[in-house]
Order: C-alpha cells, then structure tokens, then sequence
C-alpha cells in the first residue's frame, strides 16, 4: 500500500458545512426584520418601550389607571385556514385572524388587550411573505387597540416545506378587578345578544376544505354565485376583531360575560359561562347563517348537529346583558357598525340535579331558508 493512500492524499477533500447549506438564511432573517418593521412600528401604544429587535418587549403598565388590575393572557392559532393561504400565495389577512382569535378570548372577562407577541415557523424564510404576514397581525393589533410587543420567527428546514408555514401567538390583557365578567354574574331574565361572523372565521377550515375542495372539487380561484366573489375569498375573509367593540359595550350597558365563539360552535362556548342551574334557550330562527354554511351543509351532506358543534354559524361573539339594558346594547353595537341581534335569555334548570353542562344551553326551531 503506498504511502499517498496511508495518508489520505487521495481521498477528495469534503465540502465545510454551513449555517445556510443547512437550511437557514441568516441574511433572509435580517432582511425580514427590516421588512417588518414598520409594520410592528404602526401597531403601538404609549406605555411600550423601546423598538423591534430587543431580546425582550418592554410595556410599562401605569398602574395609577386601575386600583386593583388583574393580567389576562391568552395564546392561540389559526389552524388550517393557513393552507388556503398557502395555496393561493396570499398571506397578509390570516394575521388579522391570528389576533382575532387571541384578542377576543382576552375580551370575554372584560380585559382590554394590551399587547401581543407573535411566533412565526417557517420552512424557509421569504422576507416579503414574512412581511406580508406582520403586516396582518399589525392590521389585527391595530382594530384590536394593542401593540405588537415583538415575536420570533424561526427556520424550519427539513420539518416544513419551504413554502409551509405556521403561526401562534400570546396576547396580554388587563382588567380592574371588580369589573371582571363571567358566569358568576349571569341571572335568570338576563337576555343573549348575538353578533354577526364575517364568515367561517378561523374554525372548522379541516372540514370546509374537505367539503369543498376534496369532495365538490371546487377551485379556489373559481367565483362562486352565492358568494359574490371567489372560493378563495370567501375562505380568506378575515375574522371580525370584536375586541373593542365588546370593551365598548361594557362601559355602555349591564354586560354580565361574554362568550367567544370558536371551536365547538356556540352551544359549546356559551356553555362555558352558564352558570350550573341555568340555561340559555336560544332561537335558531332569530338569524340565517351566511351562504357559506349552506354550502358546507348541502355540498357535503353535512347533518346539521355536525354544522353547530364544528361552524359559528354566523356567530362570532354573544354577550349577556341585563334585561333593562337591551335596547341600550343593540344601540351600541349598531352604531358601531356590528351586526346584532336578540338571540334568547336565560332561565332556570327545570331539574338542576339531572342537568348536566350540555343542558346550559337549548337551542330551538330552525334557521330560515338553511
């Protein structure tokens, strides 16, 4: 054996790894920061210290505007309505979803959302798709009265494909604490008022995709009569940020909870701040839910059980308020430009031992032309 073999010598020299061989894109990170940027900068409040790129946000709560304040926090998604996104390449309205989702479970025990925090997960970094996506939430912080206090944004590769993406994010909310809502203040004669969805919002897209694309084959780009517009449109529409509207409708009239309707529909949600003993007897002829619903329901011979416990139906937010004060909140809520509406009231147990917390809500009759 020669001495060239015995040394290595002819064995080619193997490449040096790098960071960005790997996967990851220090320069496309940065540059997506830059990107961003005047994005978070837009969505802002005055107690918020320093700028973006901080290895932590800094809020200054002025404690001399409550005298016993109690810190809500809430994180959330927005599940699979981001493969609509995805496969039409258009990313800057899930993040509105995204606050929608974080904000308007904060407002449920009458906390005002003071900022939020996003994390975005990536399989590779695209500095405008990362801009398009801050843009959103920037937008949603800022119907919502918040700041985005910073986030993260993390390189995937090889767990996700360059173009999939994921995004989370935490919110932070405070509430004086004799202003808190919740079941404990829900009464017998308290009457429901519904407001209206802007659509499907961020739950049940497992189902609707399935539905309409797998089993009607329906296109995403194909526009849809019953609609007005595109498939793709439809499913995009961003989710109605109720935050401050609900924050209005508290300092206006007797609001005793609120209950976000998300997964599980609204007999699920609304049950969650029943008090046991009482129930919410809701009428289903009160609203019809909006084309899309329908369509879900006809297409994919969908049982109508099924629809309400996966769909908001139409329903995006319920606040219970005292008798007295009803028409006081419808006006609130009109001039505010929020559709709502009588939904029902809530009445006592007939047989509190034998009710369990699916009887804390009934709904009856049918919807119209559903």
């Amino acid at each position: 054996m020669s001495e060239d073999l015995l040394a290595g010598s002819a064995q080619p020299e193997s490449p040096k790894a790098t960071y960005a061989a790997a996967g990851v894109s220090i320069e496309a990170g940065d540059e997506a920061v830059e990107k961003m940027r005047p994005w978070a900068q837009r969505a802002t409040r005055p107690e918020v210290l320093g700028s973006l790129g901080g290895f932590a946000g800094l809020f200054q709560l002025k404690l001399d505007r409550w005298k016993e304040p109690v810190l809500a926090s809430s994180t959330d998604g927005v599940g699979t309505k981001l493969a609509v996104a995805q496969a039409l390449d258009l990313h800057d309205t899930v993040g509105i979803d995204l606050v929608a989702m974080v904000v308007d479970d904060l407002v449920v025990c009458g906390a005002e959302p003071l900022f939020l925090q996003d994390y975005i997960a990536v399989g590779k970094v695209v500095p405008d798709r990362i801009a398009d996506l801050v843009k959103g939430i920037s937008e949603g912080c800022v119907q919502a009265g918040c700041a985005l206090l910073g986030g993260e944004t993390a390189e995937h590769p090889g767990m996700m494909a360059p173009g999939e993406y994921d995004i989370s994010a935490t919110g932070v909310g405070v509430v004086e604490a004799d202003a808190m809502l919740g079941a404990d203040k829900v009464r017998p004669g308290d009457v429901v008022i519904a407001m209206g969805s802007s659509g499907l919002h961020s739950n049940g897209y497992s189902l609707a995709r399935h539905v309409l694309l797998d089993i009607a084959r329906m296109p995403l780009e194909g526009h849809v009569e019953e609609f007005g517009r595109t498939l793709g449109e439809e499913l995009l529409e961003p989710t109605r940020i109720y935050a401050k509207d609900c924050l209005a409708l508290a300092a206006e009239a007797g609001v005793r909870t609120f209950a976000h309707v998300t997964g599980g529909g609204l007999a699920e949600n609304l049950a969650r701040v029943i008090p046991s003993g009482l129930t919410a007897v809701l009428d289903r002829g009160s609203w019809t839910p909006a084309p899309v619903f329908r369509l879900i329901a006809q297409r994919g011979r969908v049982e109508a059980e099924e629809m309400e416990r996966t769909f908001n139906m139409g329903i995006g937010m319920v606040a219970v308020v005292t008798a007295e004060d009803v028409d006081r909140a419808l006006a609130v809520l009109t001039a505010r430009h929020v559709p709502a509406w009588v939904l029902g009231e809530i009445a006592k147990q007939p047989s509190v031992e034998d009710a369990g917390e699916a009887d804390r809500v009934v709904l009856r009759g049918n919807h119209p032309r559903f």
